[in-house]
């Protein structure tokens, strides 16, 4: 089977359309209607029901997903793992939501690679909505983020739990720290969710950003306040460098890693990462 039908055949899955999937896949939406049709000529059933709402899946459309993903996925491995130099025996994709890179994913990016010397490892940041997709069709080994994922074709495995709280870098206590020197950062849809459930009434901040830790950086510059990580400010904490707002409230969210490969390289790198994480994160 041409690969290149089982990605068009999730894209229409995951957008619940054709002309959604054609811009996912780079195609024209005529290119898509001729790919799924040949895929169900293959097939011998209609995967998808075709309506004024978009596409839905059939009964044979349901029974085929799991293997369309196992097929991207098996190809994606295999591309990667055929164009490694000869020294490597084959690759791994590590993705993570910005906050868990810094200081923690990336200083276990040592321990793997004395873990597996013989392994080519890749590490991107990503937001948590593209990891979820990278991860089920296949184009990453691992990802790492606060939704856990979890479904028969994938393994979750929780790692630790990251405290997000207010810190304020601005040397008056006495002004309010949501008023117009906070800033509102995007810590992904978990996050978004307690802070609306939190803080209903609050007018839109002068300053939002979708810049994970940098944001860290602007408070360090210009005094304001924001959440983070307690790991990732408690140094600063503890330094006098930004001060904790202790009547705000804490949002806490358990870190999981995620693969589909319940042994082998990918499986045994996530036992790495969570022994790695319960070590750092107290």
């Amino acid at each position: 089977m041409d690969i290149e039908l089982a990605r068009t055949f999730l894209a229409v899955v995951e957008t619940g359309s054709f002309f959604d999937a054609a811009e996912k896949v780079h195609v024209t939406q005529s290119t898509v209607s001729m790919r799924i049709r040949s895929l169900e000529d293959q097939l011998g059933r209609p995967v998808f029901e075709r309506g004024k709402s978009g596409a839905t899946l059939t009964p044979a459309g349901h029974r085929f997903h799991r293997h369309a993903q196992a097929l991207v996925r098996t190809w994606s491995q295999a591309r990667l793992d055929a164009s490694l130099p000869d020294v490597y025996d084959m690759s791994l994709e590590i993705g993570a939501v910005p906050s868990l890179w810094h200081k923690l994913l990336i200083d276990a990016l040592p321990i793997l690679r004395n873990a597996f010397p013989n392994v080519s490892i890749s590490a991107v940041s990503e937001r948590s909505e593209t990891l979820s997709r990278q991860i089920a069709d296949g184009s990453l080994d691992i990802a790492v983020t606060y939704r856990p994922l979890n479904t028969a074709e994938l393994n979750a495995i929780q790692l630790f739990e990251d405290d997000f709280v207010l810190v304020s870098s601005n040397p008056d206590a006495q002004m309010d720290p949501l008023g117009d020197a906070y800033v509102l950062i995007d810590w992904g849809p978990e996050f978004r969710a307690d802070h609306l459930l939190n803080f209903p009434h609050m007018a839109k901040p002068a300053l939002q950003l979708g810049l994970g830790m940098l944001g860290l950086d602007y408070l360090r510059a210009v005094p304001g306040s924001g959440y983070f990580p307690y790991r990732v400010v408690s140094e600063e904490v503890e330094r006098g460098k930004l001060r904790l707002v202790e009547d705000a409230p804490r949002f806490g969210y358990a870190a999981y890693a995620v693969t589909s490969e319940a042994e082998g390289i990918p499986a045994e790198a996530v036992r790495q990462l969570q022994k790695f994480a319960k070590a750092r994160v107290q």
